[in-house]
């Protein structure tokens, strides 16, 4: 009887986090006169809003901003987050607790006490409306960091010592030798980091001007102003700038599992 509660609780939990998916998706299927119809399968679906949407151009200009985006700081995430992970885990140097210990509390500062330095600095560099100007703030995350030195906690010293004898350098230790065996941590981490920064809102929004250097989700705000109270087209905006993110968590929802579990033990 417990078992059959449990998951009767996980059910209905998993359906109240679907129903507004489904709406929304339901909402893009539908003609304005439908939209306040609460049934979540429309009278007479059908396509024409997607056409609509996807015929505007900018959609596909603000996904690869996105991509480009996400991709480039996914990458700058995996390898500094990673490399200063193993450092602090496999190093011995005076100050190494401090300095993870400062790395850490950055985690308690919230982002819009952030947003005025890093404009400030964006502004003063030169980077205002630019790629490089979205991405310098989350190049390198303190969360990254500490997942990679929990999971580098679990690799011997005795492999590095062998590494060592052989003739490796430090890098290539790291990257020969330990990276391969965080690979679970590897994949959680680029995923956290790709989903974080395809759905970012604020600092995109604070740090562009141009309609052209617009992300997804700050696009999708400007589409919404202009078409007002167009719903079932904010909806079908919002299901294709959802797609990505569903596609990829339902591909890689077990490293992100694994990788949090783990981190959580070995911390």
């Amino acid at each position: 009887m417990g078992q059959i509660l449990r998951w009767l609780i996980l059910f209905l939990g998993g359906l109240l986090m679907v129903a507004p998916i489904a709406y929304m998706i339901s909402t893009s299927l539908k003609w304005p006169h439908e939209i306040y119809n609460v049934k979540l399968i429309p009278d007479e679906p059908h396509l024409e809003n997607y056409t609509y949407v996807l015929e505007d151009g900018r959609f596909y200009l603000w996904f690869l901003n996105s991509i480009i985006i996400a991709l480039i700081t996914t990458v700058c995430n995996l390898f500094f987050d990673s490399l200063v992970g193993y450092t602090l885990c496999k190093f011995r140097f005076p100050g190494r607790y401090i300095v993870f210990i400062a790395i850490l509390s950055t985690l308690m500062i919230p982002t819009e006490m952030l947003v005025i330095p890093w404009y400030m600095m964006s502004q003063a560099f030169g980077w205002l409306d630019s790629y490089w100007g979205i991405m310098f703030p989350g190049l390198m995350t303190a969360f990254g960091t500490f997942l990679m030195k929990q999971f580098f906690e679990s690799v011997p010293d005795d492999f590095l010592e062998a590494a060592r004898i052989d003739g490796l350098n430090e890098f290539q230790i790291w990257w020969k030798v330990a990276m391969p065996l965080v690979k679970p941590a590897l994949a959680a981490l680029a995923i956290f980091v790709f989903l974080g920064n395809w759905t970012a809102f604020l600092w995109p929004l604070i740090v562009t001007n141009s309609v052209e250097m617009y992300t997804v989700p700050v696009g999708l705000s400007s589409f919404g102003d202009e078409v007002d109270v167009a719903w079932e087209l904010i909806a079908t905006g919002a299901a294709i700038s959802t797609l990505p993110t569903l596609i990829v968590f339902l591909i890689f929802q077990r490293f992100i599992i694994r990788g949090v579990v783990m981190a959580g033990l070995k911390g």
